[in-house]
């Protein structure tokens, strides 16, 4: 998955260079090529990356419950000692 999201990513980027390449010369294709770059980005990549990054994390760790506010609490108590 590590890899796949390297190679979008880079794929991505080349779209858009190719993309403001092409803009030079003919506009109507380059803002194609720039478009569909980005909705690839946005709409493909992102959402990838966020799942790649978040499937082993509970979300109770980044919740304000009252326990992790206690915790939060005793931290900054050691800290100052």
């Amino acid at each position: 998955m590590k890899y796949f999201l390297l190679t979008l990513f880079f794929s991505v980027l080349i779209g858009l260079g190719i993309g403001f390449y092409i803009k030079l010369e003919d506009e109507a294709t380059g803002n194609l090529i720039i478009g569909l770059s980005l909705m690839i980005g946005f709409l493909v990549l992102m959402p990838l990356f966020i799942y790649y990054r978040w499937k082993n994390r509970s979300v109770k760790d980044y919740m304000l419950t009252k326990e992790n506010i206690k915790k939060m609490q005793d931290y900054q108590k050691d800290k100052k000692i």
